[in-house]
Parts: C-alpha cells; structure tokens; sequence
C-alpha cells in the first residue's frame, strides 16, 4: 500500500530520499486516478525495498502540485536523487508502468 506524503513531508519523503521514489498525484473525486489506485497498490508490493511509493492528494496539496505544474490527473511522477526523472499521464497499463520502473531501477 502507497503512503500518503503531504507538503509538510515532501521534503523529507522524495527529495531526500536516497531511493527512486514514485509519487501518484491523485483526487479523491477522479475515476481515472480510482482506476490505477490499485495498479499503484501492486507496484509498490512488487517493487517492495527497490521503490518508494507515495500518493498526493492534490486537492489537500496545491502547492506541490503548482510546483510540478500538474495539469492532469493521475499523473505519475518519478524522482531520483530529489530530482523529477519521469512521469506518467492518465491511467496506464500495469505491465507500461512496470517497464518504465525497470528501465528507472536499471
């Protein structure tokens, strides 16, 4: 199960991380991002000491979602070393999600 992270722990959480960390910015009232909620779910089982995954209300959080310039959700975001590597638009595939993991992770 993803964490929640907020922007009083977005600092600490994924820019200070030392592992690639997924970030699925999401809304409690969009149907896409309910879609690929479990899909997110599995990857952070899967991928369990290799990847970081957290989930960001958007609603609850504006200004990291300002800051990353999100324009729609679910978008998945990939950071390395505090810096945004990746993402990810609209609900996808799981088996697209987890080639883009393994080719971050390589």
């Amino acid at each position: 199960m993803a964490d929640a992270v907020t922007s009083a722990t977005w600092d600490q959480e994924v820019l200070k991380s030392t592992t690639l960390v997924l970030v699925d910015f999401w809304a409690v009232w969009c149907g896409p991002c309910r879609m690929v909620a479990p899909i997110v779910d599995e990857i952070s089982k899967e991928y369990a000491g290799k990847l970081k995954v957290l989930k960001l209300n958007t609603d609850e959080n504006p200004d990291v979602a300002g800051r990353y310039k999100i324009m729609g959700i679910p978008t998945l975001m990939f950071f390395k070393n505090g810096e945004r590597v990746d993402q990810v638009v609209g609900a996808v595939p799981k088996a697209q999600l987890k080639v883009k993991v393994d080719s971050l992770l390589a």
